[in-house]
């Protein structure tokens, strides 16, 4: 398999630390967390590029911000310059990673400019909105008229559905969380994290004692499998990248600098009553887009929203849940899901796992998401070195 020296490719991926809405990130708005990792991204490029890089645009995802356009701002806060311009992108979980698949199409296009893109989301600083004075914690999903259950109440449905049960949930999520905590110990996040110094410089620790802790929750819903264990928490953060074109027309060094080549990405529709399937499908258009088979994949990285959801996905995918290439050092279930921003946290993932983790070139990795309202995200990456 040999990839094509045109295909664009990100050079650069970092995080910020990941905490529980409420806690150690609570203060910081959507631009206060954005603008540390645009300006890192922008530091690294310039390390591995030779020289800073001419930033066509910053694209972010963001689904439960302030309004108007806090990528033009994070990019103005960074010091990119007021010709930077900026594009918010609100595909609601797969945001972050609908952003960088933006960012990538621009360059596939032929504007050959580097583009930093990601995504960021502040829970705790999120708006309450209102029509007429009425308050409402989020907008439709789907019109007048359909089954249009918010994601918790949806993945109880598809935990029913599939007859996904408590117990393979619970086991699934102290699966990751084990895996997380290992991670943690042996420092394979520092590279990827920008430390916000005064407010979280790393992840809010994996819960301890999971296996004691999960048989204790009691079910969200009445006679119900969800649990607050074996479901994400809503949280604050944000991700980020560089990609730049490959091949002559590349940005400085960007077409010989090791990273990851977007070789194909997808964007599907499910049924909206069951929106956390919509990974799969996502991923096996990709895949196809791609030339690339299951078993080719060495690094999933799959947005553990919930248990039952990311087991739904992998039961479609004929993966097994305690496959070595998914989520490897943990995911959302452990460490949070800051919704507009882990998609792109995903790939921060695959870059750490498998540019920085020296994997060789033309090892393959997925990135994913299923979305509100009936939606799935996934993109196929390429090691080139």
């Amino acid at each position: 398999m040999t990839e094509s020296p045109t295909l664009p490719r990100i050079v650069a991926a970092r995080r910020t630390p990941i905490a529980t809405r409420g806690r150690a990130l609570a203060a910081l708005t959507v631009e206060q967390l954005a603008v540390p990792v645009v300006r890192a991204v922008h530091d690294d490029a310039t390390h591995v590029l030779g020289l800073p890089p001419v930033v066509a645009d910053v694209v972010l995802g963001n689904c439960m911000g302030p309004g108007g356009n806090p990528a033009r701002v994070a990019a103005l806060g960074a010091g990119l310059g007021f010709d930077v311009p900026g594009l918010t992108v609100d595909r609601q979980c797969g945001s972050g990673l609908a952003a960088i698949i933006e960012a990538s199409m621009a360059i596939s296009a032929g504007d050959h400019r580097p583009r930093i893109a990601g995504g960021v989301e502040s829970a705790s600083t999120a708006p309450t909105r209102s029509v007429d004075g009425v308050a409402y914690a989020r907008a439709p999903f789907a019109p007048a008229g359909w089954h249009d259950p918010d994601m918790t109440r949806a993945a109880e449905d598809l935990a029913e559905h599939d007859g996904i049960s408590r117990e393979r949930q619970d086991a699934y999520a102290a699966r990751s969380t084990h895996r997380a905590a290992s991670a943690v110990a042996a420092g394979r996040f520092t590279d990827e994290l920008v430390p916000l110094v005064g407010a979280a410089e790393h992840d809010e620790a994996p819960r301890g004692g999971i296996e004691r802790l999960l048989p204790r929750f009691t079910p969200l819903f009445t006679d119900g499998s969800l649990t607050a264990g074996n479901t994400c928490r809503v949280s604050d953060g944000a991700a980020a990248v560089l990609v730049v074109p490959g091949g002559p027309g590349g940005a400085a060094r960007g077409s010989t600098t090791p990273g990851l080549a977007v070789r194909a990405h997808a964007v599907v529709g499910c049924d909206p009553a069951l929106p956390g399937i919509g990974a799969a499908p996502a991923i096996l258009d990709a895949l196809d887009r791609a030339g690339v088979d299951l078993a080719q994949v060495a690094a999933f990285e799959i947005v553990e929203a919930f248990a039952a959801q990311t087991l739904a996905v992998l039961d479609r995918l004929g993966v097994a849940e305690d496959d070595e290439r998914l989520c490897a050092d943990g995911g959302a279930l452990a460490l949070g899901h800051p919704w507009g921003a882990s998609g792109a946290v995903a790939v921060v993932r695959l870059f750490s796992r498998l540019v920085r983790g020296g994997a060789p070139a033309g090892t393959i990795g997925v990135a994913a998401a299923s979305v509100g309202g009936g939606l799935g995200v996934a993109a196929v990456f390429e090691v080139v070195r």
